[in-house]
């Protein structure tokens, strides 16, 4: 936060207003990169952005410095802010992790409880939505959130925590896969539905492959096997 507060950022720090100048920034920069609107590669500068989010420098400065530190962007002194693109390895740590923790909890989400199977199938519900409507980034959340309702349903905290770690690259890689696959849409509600009938049927080897499958193939499309 700024260390004094300006009449602007004064009167959005008062109960019933909008939320800080900084906030604003880095809220607008960050959905803007996860989906794709600021893709990897974008010389950011701090002109542009004051300019589109209504705010001075300052804030600007500070929403940047942030995403920075969360790994999104790169920062040159008097240039502006690059985007980063997301890396092979990157698409490989980020794929290794999920496997270990969703095929863990894959597992033991079996017995399914009513409350799971519901909330799947709900979720599922939305993504056929957003794909009807043609809103990959909407799809995305959707999807993340199917698979982090497995996780949390393992009852382990820690890596659930570690899972939701993993939320900002998961929005951008599955984003980007969409874009360059339009065919994956379909596919993807295909495989969540293979997954749900398994966890449904209890069955857990069938579930745990189901989701090995299912990670497997993004990780192709997103061009992080290292076959």
């Amino acid at each position: 936060m700024l260390s004094a507060l300006t009449p602007e950022t004064a009167s959005e720090t008062s109960p019933g207003k909008r939320p800080p100048a900084a906030d604003r920034v880095y809220a607008h920069v960050k959905q803007a990169v996860l989906d794709r609107r600021y893709e990897g590669g974008t010389l950011l500068t701090e002109g542009h952005l004051a300019e589109v989010t209504g705010v001075s420098r300052t804030p600007v400065r500070e929403a940047l410095l942030r995403l920075e530190a969360e790994g999104l962007l790169k920062l040159y002194p008097k240039k502006g802010a690059l985007v980063l693109p997301v890396s092979a390895q990157e698409i490989r740590d980020v794929i290794e992790t999920r496997l270990l923790i969703e095929e863990h909890a894959a597992r033991k989400a079996v017995p399914a409880s009513p409350r799971l199977v519901a909330r799947l199938e709900e979720l599922l519900g939305e993504q056929r939505r957003h794909a009807a409507a043609g809103d990959l980034p909407a799809f995305s959340a959707s999807d993340r959130c199917f698979h982090a309702e497995i996780v949390r349903s393992a009852g382990n905290l820690i890596l659930e925590r570690l899972y939701d770690q993993l939320r900002d690259r998961q929005l951008r890689m599955g984003v980007a896969v969409m874009h360059a696959h339009p065919d994956r849409i379909a596919k993807n509600i295909a495989e969540h539905t293979e997954i749900l009938r398994a966890l449904r049927a209890g069955d857990a080897d069938a579930a745990a492959g189901a989701v090995g499958r299912h990670i497997g193939r993004v990780r192709e499309l997103a061009g992080g096997d290292p076959r």
